[in-house]
């Protein structure tokens, strides 16, 4: 039987998703995949390969990943659920198992997924800075102008030569890509969040984007040229990578219904 799991994690502690061994290192460093892979052996009694939707880096969060393992077990999925999310750690959760085709890949059935990018700004010390947040959040000084980061927001949809949102030497044969959506939603004077989907993204390529936007809402970047950013296909016309802890994986999609929607409280 295959199975597939959507899972949430708190980043800030994992050297991202794919596991990882050093040649230099005793021991794996700490993964997401590692840790939950090495439950789900234990609850089944059986070595298992677990893969996963999206490779997210070191401190970058996830609401809504998705992953996939086979195995012979005849336990009942709820049961499964529970045992596994009973071994653990806080930081990690499965919140849901379904058996699932066997042919199923997270990786290459995958038509979309969503990333949001959260923003504090406006904080002007030290006192106003993020403190109980602070690994959710990215902050700046600035008072950002929303609204010239959504004009410039709605530019970047489409398919396009991503190669000045992306880091260099990416390793990736083409870097054209597809933006279905990017919106720019302010929740309050002082928090906005930053929404992109996409049929696929390059390395760094949604916190680059971010990096743009936020200097389009410093003023530093005028709004109307993200065209020319794009068409330059040079890293240097584009804004700054910003750091993992503003960004969350929401939702996987693999069918052409609408968007997966994940509560706040989530």
């Amino acid at each position: 039987m295959r199975y597939k799991l959507t899972i949430a994690y708190d980043g800030t502690d994992f050297h991202g998703w794919q596991k990882q061994h050093p040649p230099d290192a005793d021991v794996p460093l700490r993964t997401v995949q590692q840790v939950v892979e090495d439950v789900i052996k234990h609850v089944v009694r059986e070595d298992v390969t677990l893969l996963g939707a999206s490779r997210t880096d070191s401190g970058v969060h996830a609401r809504g990943q998705i992953g996939a393992f086979s195995c012979w077990t005849m336990i009942p999925t709820e049961r499964m659920l529970m045992a596994i999310n009973s071994r653990l750690p806080g930081d990690v959760r499965i919140t849901n198992v379904d058996p699932i085709d066997e042919s199923f890949n997270p990786i290459s059935d995958c038509t979309s997924k969503g990333y949001r990018y959260n923003i504090k700004h406006g904080c002007m010390d030290n006192i106003t800075a993020p403190l109980f947040d602070r690994n959710y959040v990215y902050w700046t000084r600035y008072v950002l102008d929303v609204a010239a980061m959504l004009t410039a927001a709605q530019l970047i949809i489409g398919k396009h030569d991503f190669t000045s949102f992306t880091r260099l030497h990416h390793g990736r044969d083409s870097t054209v890509r597809t933006v279905l959506a990017c919106e720019v939603v302010a929740t309050d004077a002082h928090h906005c969040h930053i929404d992109v989907s996409g049929t696929g993204f390059l390395y760094n390529m949604v916190r680059i984007i971010a990096g743009t936007l936020l200097e389009v809402g410093k003023g530093k970047i005028d709004a109307h040229t993200i065209p020319k950013i794009l068409e330059a296909r040079d890293r240097t016309a584009a804004g700054p990578t910003l750091p993992p802890e503003g960004l969350c994986l929401m939702w996987v999609r693999y069918d052409n219904g609408p968007d997966p929607s994940v509560q706040d409280g989530a």
